[in-house]
């Protein structure tokens, strides 16, 4: 009697507090489901790694009361830890009691999975008369195969066509947030639902082109965007954060670049409005677009046209040969080629640069813009240089070869080694240009004799600015003591 009596004070006391479940009450909550077509409006901010922050605005009419609420049409990729189901307004009334991710979509293979141990119709056609026949069987296995339980015998594989009563409620057509929340009053109300999902990615890619002075560019900015998501984001207020955000165990995604849709419409695209988030930039697209599920789709980042440009042939050699006797140490060597910009209002641009692909074209004597190469660029904030490695010029070469060598000391203080070198500069073009003769020096060094002046770059580097006349050759010699 006593045990009675404690049951019922426990009853009335949840009963009182309203926290009996409907199930214990022996009603069942209503299922009401939400689609994209319910959105007001929906914001995608996209980072450098593969990570998204969706914000899906939705108007919704609820009962009073416990309801399951299943939001569908959100991305497959997305991080059920971190979704976020709020009002816009009146927050005081609306809770959220539990949510679930449903991911496990409904394919033929899954739901001959769920009916495992449950019982489904095999319907069978006579080939000759067309005539119908249905037979119930148990489903036992569904694991590389199908095996039956029908009547008393086993049947593996599927001998007609299976027939089910129902779709099991875990098994949905579409990634669907299902979330149980309790208002004290119905009526429309404005939620909002924001998550992190992996699957949506961006990568900066630039389109420049020379003019034929090689002293100015005109440069295009373009963003690529890769939805992996698994969802579509209709009439999306896009933004894009630029910067190496710190996170744990996640992975890049891949991408692709339309090169020549940039370079036709370079000058007609609007920029994005650029500001500073923290210690990242965050670029706003100024109208609204949408992004498909499965699309890589291309926005105007920026355009800038007459941005001065320099160009160097530059000609680096190698620490390993003053340490030893080598002879011989190349011949027709590949003179590099680079151009440097200054990301600067003065020039321009001056805003900050995503990183990214920059591609560079020139235009033949027909008119016909040609590839000429291109570099990778790492975030480049405003009024820093940016420079690029094109290639290796083919009418600019050179040969080098050590004419000396000497090892003035050698011991526990150290090893001083004396060297000569020739270096032969050609120039096949019709222009005379100036090669940057770059030398990087172990230990302690000191140039002791040479055919032009050098300057010391840093602590282990020497350079050299040799001209070379059109379609001729220039020589440069030195002789070198380093200690290490």
């Amino acid at each position: 009697m006593m045990r009675i009596r404690l049951l019922l004070r426990i009853f009335v006391a949840f009963a009182l507090t309203g926290s009996i479940s409907a199930a214990f009450a022996g009603t069942e909550i209503t299922e009401l489901r939400s689609t994209p077509a319910d959105q007001q409006q929906v914001a995608v901010t996209i980072y450098n790694s593969n990570l998204a922050l969706v914000k899906d605005l939705r108007r919704l009419t609820l009962p009073p009361g416990e309801n399951l609420l299943a939001w569908r049409g959100v991305a497959a990729g997305m991080q059920p830890e971190t979704a976020l189901l709020r009002p816009v307004k009146g927050a005081g009334d609306f809770r959220v009691v539990e949510q679930s991710f449903d991911f496990d979509l409904l394919t033929p293979g899954k739901l001959l999975e769920k009916y495992v141990g449950r019982t489904v119709q095999v319907v069978r056609v006579h080939p000759q008369t067309g005539a119908e026949t249905v037979e119930s069987a148990r489903v036992l296995a569904a694991n590389g195969g199908v095996v039956l339980r029908m009547g008393d015998r086993i049947e593996t594989g599927v001998p007609g066509r299976l027939v089910y009563p129902d779709v099991p409620a875990n098994l949905r057509d579409r990634p669907t947030l299902v979330v149980q929340v309790a208002t004290d009053k119905g009526g429309t109300r404005d939620l909002e639902l924001s998550y992190l999902t992996g699957g949506l990615s961006w990568q900066a890619d630039y389109v420049a082109e020379l003019d034929d002075r090689d002293a100015h560019l005109d440069l295009s900015g373009w963003v690529t965007l890769n939805n992996q998501s698994g969802a579509t984001y209709n009439q999306a207020r896009l933004q894009l954060v630029a910067g190496d955000v710190h996170r744990v165990g996640r992975q890049g995604m891949g991408r692709q670049v339309f090169e020549e849709r940039a370079m036709k419409v370079m000058a007609a695209a609007p920029a994005m409005a650029e500001e500073s988030l923290l210690d990242y930039h965050l670029y706003t697209l100024e109208r609204l677009t949408t992004i498909r599920e499965n699309q890589v789709k291309q926005v105007a980042l920026l355009n800038a046209s007459g941005v001065p440009v320099s160009k160097e042939y530059l000609l680096r050699g190698g620490e390993y040969y003053y340490r030893g006797r080598h002879g011989m140490l190349g011949k027709k060597l590949k003179v590099a080629v680079y151009l440097e910009f200054n990301n600067s209002t003065k020039a321009g641009l001056g805003i900050p640069l995503p990183k990214g692909v920059l591609r560079v074209y020139k235009k033949d004597t027909a008119g016909n813009a040609q590839f000429v190469g291109e570099d990778r660029i790492d975030h480049t904030p405003k009024n820093e240089k940016v420079r690029l490695r094109l290639g290796d010029a083919f009418d600019v070469t050179a040969d080098r070869i050590q004419t000396d060598y000497k090892k003035i000391a050698g011991g526990p203080s150290g090893t001083v080694i004396e060297t000569a070198y020739r270096l032969e500069l050609k120039n096949a073009k019709r222009q005379p240009v100036t090669v940057k003769v770059e030398e990087p020096m172990p230990g302690d060094w000191r140039i002791l004799q040479q055919s032009h002046a050098h300057t010391k770059k840093d602590a282990h580097t020497a350079t050299w600015q040799i001209a070379i006349p059109a379609e001729g050759k220039t020589v440069l010699t030195y002789r070198v003591r380093v200690r290490y």
